[in-house]
């Protein structure tokens, strides 16, 4: 028998002895392995990307998304980012989130009505799930806190389960531009450069032809002295005449055309939800609107101010949009019209998914950062 060695001895043996010993062997074998294999992915993603064009590649891995996705490894991912495309079945918006926001609207108009008649304070409604009614849920839903309360302009705040943050939601009313207007200010990519300061880029990445969601990348100054921050995020808009409703969401998104770059810190949880309600039609002034958001800005700062920050700089923009909507009106800017135009029509001109070019060599994925200002 040999003798036991104890496990500080065992590992001085490992790394013992010249070139590293044991363990140097086992590392140059796995990385001679792993090049291998990457190799050969990127081989086959530069076969299928002669024999195919890009929209068959777009429905092959969409396939193989479906066929592996949920196995270790999270092998659709890399296969996606291999090859380089955007894979829209699992990540366009769907109806249902839609639906959703829109119903939220409803029960706080309803609860709204209910309170202002009792008198009482009106808080938002909880959101609705599949498990709602059981004790479970409910002991892990937080309640709304009112945070400012003005005539045309309420906001709450509650905390995000499991994190340090807030989910925020406004509920105000406009009544001297028209919904129409308002919503095409805010859909606008061109306009906004021109009327939000902190805009540094605004740039549609790529369409989809089945919903008309769009990818959008958005870099945006934050207070000083912090890092400016970039969001990669899909949205998606539905004008609904028959129930006099309109509503955008919008919500963090990974794209192999926007690497992370080294030069901001990327934003990868955001979720954002706007419902605007006329009060008579879309060209009239006057309308009601509910806004939900949270996100993840990765700062060091302390959960107070992070969320005086928020708490300021959303009215703050809200007022901004407003401001910028009654420009355009009384200064007949002119600001592209995506209520007329439907999602599918307005994406004519990149039926065939469209990329844009500066993107495809812009960044690099700098080193991971745990912690920012």
């Amino acid at each position: 028998m040999f003798p036991r060695r104890p496990p500080a001895a065992l590992a001085a043996w490992l790394a013992g002895t010249r070139g590293g010993g044991l363990l140097a062997v086992l590392a140059n074998q796995c990385r001679y392995v792993t090049g291998l294999r990457v190799r050969r992915a990127q081989q086959i993603a530069q076969l299928y990307g002669r024999l195919y064009s890009e929209s068959s590649r777009c429905v092959l891995l969409g396939r193989l998304w479906r066929r592996l996705r949920g196995r270790p490894g999270h092998a659709s991912a890399l296969m996606a980012a291999l090859a380089g495309v955007f894979v829209w079945d699992e990540e366009r918006i769907q109806e249902e989130e839609l639906q959703r926001s829109i119903n939220e609207m409803k029960r706080l108009e309803e609860m709204s009505t209910i309170f202002h008649s009792s008198g009482a304070e009106c808080r938002p409604p909880e959101p609705r799930s599949p498990a709602e009614g059981s004790e479970e849920v409910k002991d892990k839903e937080e309640p709304w806190e009112m945070v400012m309360d003005k005539k045309h302009f309420k906001l709450w705040r509650r905390p995000i389960s499991g994190t340090h943050l807030y989910q925020y939601r406004v509920f105000g009313t406009y009544t001297d531009v028209t919904p129409r207007q308002f919503f095409n200010v805010q859909l606008d990519t061109e306009y906004r450069k021109k009327w939000d300061a902190l805009v540094i880029k605004l740039e549609v990445i790529e369409r989809d032809v089945v919903s008309g969601s769009e990818v959008l990348h958005w870099v945006t100054h934050f207070p000083y002295p912090m890092y400016s921050r970039d969001y990669v995020y899909v949205r998606r808009y539905s004008v609904d005449p028959e129930n006099n409703v309109m509503v955008l969401v919008s919500r963090a998104v990974e794209h192999p055309s926007v690497p992370e770059s080294p030069e901001f810190v990327r934003v990868r949880s955001y979720e954002s939800q706007m419902v605007i309600r006329p009060h008579k039609s879309f060209d009239e002034n006057g309308f009601d609107y509910l806004l939900t958001y949270s996100d993840n800005p990765q700062t060091v700062f302390p959960r107070y101010c992070v969320s005086w920050m928020v708490s300021s700089g959303m009215p703050d923009f809200l007022e901004k949009l407003h401001m910028a909507t009654l420009k355009a009106k009384n200064m007949e800017i002119k600001v592209k019209d995506y209520i007329s135009a439907k999602p599918l029509e307005m994406s004519s001109e990149s039926k065939a998914t469209a990329q844009s070019p500066e993107l495809k060599n812009e960044g690099s994925c700098g080193p991971a950062r745990i912690e920012y200002a």
